[in-house]
């Protein structure tokens, strides 16, 4: 049976990562989760300093951390889940809180960033047999991917997801805070210059604002089992 790359673009804390981990699970493909690699590197811009007091990035300071920096994800058989690892260390945990979250856009809207990433996640993919979850899979790094989900939700929706789970791990957040992160990150991922959030041409919508999680893995692996027979 032919593998296939599998794409998954969308807007944040549309449950993208889940529905792209579950599918890739159910039929025995790699999953990469590209938001983590653009966290990754967030987080190594606030812990080098390069956000001064009025949040402005040191560009050139990145692209010089950048040049020396490792990002990977290997698979946890224990979780059943990819982690990320920057410089060989496991930040996983460090990469899903609000410090991070609140700048991770401005990063991944640097074009220097987001070549090195392609790069990467194109290298990764190359061969087929790969769930990749991001905001520009099916548009710029897998533009011929034979299967392509573009998830959506109603904003409030989405907030409210978050929110648990921000505050399931500990963090002191309000609703509000977290629907107008969401808000933000959305505007300037449909905005950004290189590679913008965007439903490519001819992937397949699917709106989660209520469906429950068994009807969207019905629904996904339905649409695997008719790509693999094309």
């Amino acid at each position: 049976m032919r593998k296939i790359t599998i794409a998954f673009d969308g807007y944040s804390s549309c449950g993208k990562s889940t529905m792209a981990k579950e599918l890739a699970s159910s039929v025995g493909y790699t999953f990469v989760d590209t938001g983590a690699m653009y966290r990754a590197v967030t987080l190594m811009a606030l812990r080098g300093g390069l956000f001064n007091n009025e949040g402005n990035l040191n560009e050139e300071g990145l692209r010089t951390m950048l040049s020396t920096a490792t990002i990977t994800q290997k698979y946890n058989p224990q979780l059943g889940q990819a982690e990320t690892f920057l410089n060989g260390e496991n930040v996983e945990g460090q990469i899903r809180n609000m410090d991070v979250s609140d700048r991770v856009s401005i990063i991944a809207a640097l074009p220097f960033v987001r070549t090195e990433m392609v790069r990467q996640q194109q290298d990764m993919g190359r061969h087929g047999g790969i769930v990749m979850d991001g905001r520009d899979i099916g548009t710029t790094v897998f533009p011929n991917a034979e299967m392509k989900i573009f998830v959506t939700a109603k904003p409030e929706v989405r907030a409210q997801r978050r929110y648990l789970e921000l505050k399931a791990k500990g963090e002191d957040v309000t609703i509000d805070e977290v629907l107008r992160n969401l808000e933000e990150r959305d505007y300037i991922d449909s905005h950004r210059e290189v590679s913008p959030l965007r439903q490519a041409d001819d992937a397949v919508v699917l709106d989660n604002t209520n469906l429950t999680r068994a009807e969207q893995s019905a629904m996904l692996l339905a649409l695997y089992n008719e790509r693999i027979k094309d």
